[in-house]
């Protein structure tokens, strides 16, 4: 029943491994002095604001309290 060889549609498939291509893809283009600055740039602009953003944010989430009594307003201070 299932003993016919015919040729399957998709037969290429199965042979894709051994294919090689002999095209070889275009040399990349260099950067001009500009683009290779405006990417340092870039990086140093993210890696600035996440720095800032950890020194500035950091203060915040210590939990450790230099003064031992609460804080009291103004108003109850008054008798």
């Amino acid at each position: 029943m299932f003993g016919r060889r015919e040729p399957v549609p998709f037969a290429f498939v199965a042979e894709a491994d051994r294919f090689r291509s002999n095209v070889t893809p275009p040399p990349r283009e260099r950067l001009s002095l500009g683009q290779m600055a405006g990417r340092w740039l870039l990086g140093l602009t993210v890696v600035s604001g996440l720095v800032g953003s950890l020194v500035i944010g950091t203060p915040a989430l210590s939990t450790d309290r230099q003064d031992s009594h609460p804080q009291q307003s103004q108003a109850s201070q008054k008798h």
